[in-house]
């Protein structure tokens, strides 16, 4: 059973690119347009590029698990709608494929621990909470079994 509810899931499969809140060393926020992938069998969100492990954000999440991963449009005329996904980072060397063809293989692996979301469901009313995880795989990567 996934932690999103379905109009959530259809809205993150038909994005292709989000934002992604890390802290740095100095404990300054940086934000950054990323591509990403749902995993809807893991229930994790994927994120990766061309050179992704030699980036402050991938360098950010390997020192502090928490981040922040934002996705939002506005349809006309004006109906924004988002999903913040809150989390625990990890940092897996496998899976950029995934995202896009060429794409090196490192990603950001993040597992969600609040959900915000506004202006997806039905009645457009936001929401928020905080969610529990079961990690079924052995090493802890979220890889399943």
């Amino acid at each position: 059973m996934s932690v999103f509810e379905p109009m959530e899931i259809e809205f993150l499969l038909s994005q292709q690119h989000g934002r992604l809140a890390t802290v740095g060393a100095d404990g300054q926020p940086h934000v950054v347009p990323v591509a990403f992938r749902f995993d809807e069998e893991l229930d994790v969100i994927d994120v990766g590029g061309p050179i992704v492990a030699r980036t402050k954000k991938f360098r950010d999440a390997q020192r502090n698990s928490r981040v922040t991963f934002l996705v939002d449009d506005i349809l006309p005329p004006w109906r924004p709608r988002g999903i913040e996904i809150r989390g625990e980072a990890r940092i897996l060397p496998v899976g950029g494929n995934l995202i896009h063809e060429g794409f090196s293989p490192d990603i950001i692996r993040i597992t969600p621990r609040r959900i915000v979301v506004w202006g997806v469901k039905a009645n457009r009313e936001g929401s928020a909470r905080n969610v529990t995880v079961v990690d079924l795989s052995p090493d802890g990567s979220g890889s399943g079994p």
